[in-house]
């Protein structure tokens, strides 16, 4: 099929062309939503601007994932790219040396600075959802162990599985998948430290945003029963935490009687729309069976709720509990069952006990989102020398995740015949992975052409996202 042949190159003499043609739309989205103006004026970092301010160190590592960058070495790529600078209308951008740099200048005071920024832009994109978007804003949080090779960065630590390196702390919003505030602390630290300060200011941050109800989520390193009362005091929030199955709460979920137990039905994963496919045969399974090694299957699982106060409280909780009974067998000998409990403490009375358990469960989105910061953006790495300055380059560089929550945020919902399209194609692009909204809307290769009074990017190729791409530039050009 491919019948090539006799294949010659040539430099054009008059059109240059970039790969990241779709980075113009980001910049005038970035413009639109004001930040540019509010890093300048917010973050003082630079005593003289010669010539850089602080706004082009942040979107310099900000846009360097979504122009394809693994690292922060590949800003060398960009800086002497003379097509993409004119894209941008820049002369210069900063070199990896100066970026890490600006990146040392950071303490926590500036980086909690910059959290306050992004913010403030936060709530202004938020400002033009819908009234639905406002009714819960679902909060997830949880750790990543953040591993270096290095041996003389400041503030590293072994991690609890031996890792060396830094444990981030994460604050997620599950509606739009935004990253609510990264704080980087030594690979030693327990999950939780410093999760209920940073849970309290995001908060603020949603309940300023317009948002009428807050619902926290997290394992059970997060069920910290010392704010519980705290947080419940405050009617518009909710929480649903993992808790620790401590030999009491076992005792009490083997008191209860049976009839408190009922059977947990999962929904399927998905719809089928057409006819059920045969499921194909479980190689592993097989292999676990023939070689008789020790096999554990799912037989079935049960969920039951009780009230509990934990000992730091003085107010009492609804515990879910959920039974697992678990067959234990080698090859095809059955050896025994085993019982396991999972718990989860809420102050959601409301719902049933197993709309509670699929509520937490689907907190393990919050792993996929993970996974795109660090293998996808890359923020989630550790480049630099201290503690500080690697916080500061996983805020700076997952702004760029931030970046593509706003771009589809920012997608128009005309209301008429095609209202409920474009709502679909919102929620798409909302949970578009990284590379894919790349390679959809930023990778689009392009022709700069610079007029006097335009700077105009000629695509050079169609994909079948360009529908969605033109609404949006057409709303940022109004």
């Amino acid at each position: 099929m491919m019948t090539a042949r006799n294949i010659h190159y040539e430099i054009a003499e008059r059109g240059r062309g970039i790969c990241v043609g779709g980075i113009g739309a980001m910049h005038t989205l970035v413009r639109q939503i004001g930040l540019i103006e509010a890093i300048d004026r917010g973050l003082d970092l630079l005593k003289i601007h010669l010539p850089y301010h602080e706004s082009d160190h942040v979107l310099a590592l900000a846009y360097l994932p979504l122009c394809g960058g693994t690292c922060i070495e590949d800003l060398e790529l960009l800086r002497n790219d003379e097509v993409f600078l004119d894209a941008l209308g820049a002369r210069r951008i900063p070199d990896p040396t100066t970026a890490g740099d600006f990146c040392r200048r950071f303490n926590q005071a500036s980086i909690q600075t910059l959290h306050d920024i992004i913010d403030g832009v936060r709530v202004q994109v938020w400002a033009s959802q819908p009234v639905a978007f406002f009714e819960q804003a679902i909060i997830d949080m949880d750790g990543f162990v953040v591993e270096t090779t290095g041996q003389c960065k400041q503030g590293m630590d072994i991690a609890y599985d031996g890792t060396w390196g830094y444990h981030a702390l994460v604050l997620t919003l599950a509606n739009t998948s935004e990253v609510l505030s990264v704080l980087n602390r030594p690979g030693n630290r327990p999950s939780q430290e410093g999760a209920a300060a940073q849970v309290d200011r995001v908060t603020q941050v949603c309940f300023r945003g317009g948002f009428r109800n807050v619902l926290f989520r997290g394992d059970t390193k997060f069920a910290q029963t010392a704010h519980l009362d705290r947080w419940d005091d405050d009617p518009r929030i909710r929480f649903i935490f993992g808790f620790e199955a401590a030999a009491n709460l076992k005792g009490i979920a083997e008191d209860l009687p049976a009839r408190a137990w009922r059977p947990l039905q999962r929904p399927d994963r998905y719809e089928v729309k057409t006819t059920p496919r045969p499921r194909p045969d479980n190689v592993k399974e097989a292999i676990v069976v023939a070689r008789e090694f020790e096999n554990q299957r799912l037989r079935s699982e049960q969920v039951a709720e009780f009230n509990y106060r934990p000992t730091a409280c003085r107010k009492t909780y609804r515990m879910v509990v959920v039974q697992k009974n678990i067959s234990v067998a080698k090859g095809e000998k059955l050896l025994f069952d085993r019982i396991e409990y999972l718990f989860y403490i809420t102050n959601e009375w409301v719902s049933e006990a197993n709309e509670i358990v699929f509520l937490a469960n689907d907190r393990c989105d919050q792993e996929n989102l993970l996974a795109h910061l660090h293998g996808g953006v890359r923020a989630l790495r550790a480049p630099l020398d201290n503690l500080e300055s690697n916080g500061a380059y996983m805020v700076m560089t997952g702004l760029a995740w931030n970046l593509k929550a706003w771009w589809a945020l920012s997608l128009p919902e005309e209301p008429g015949r095609w209202q409920a399209q474009h709502q679909t194609q919102k929620r798409w692009v909302l949970r578009l992975e990284f590379k894919k909204f790349v390679n959809a809307f930023v990778r689009l290769p392009c022709q700069i052409i610079r007029t006097g009074r335009k700077l105009i990017y000629r695509l050079l190729g169609w994909n079948p996202y360009q529908p969605i791409f033109f609404r949006l530039v057409d709303v940022l050009r109004c």
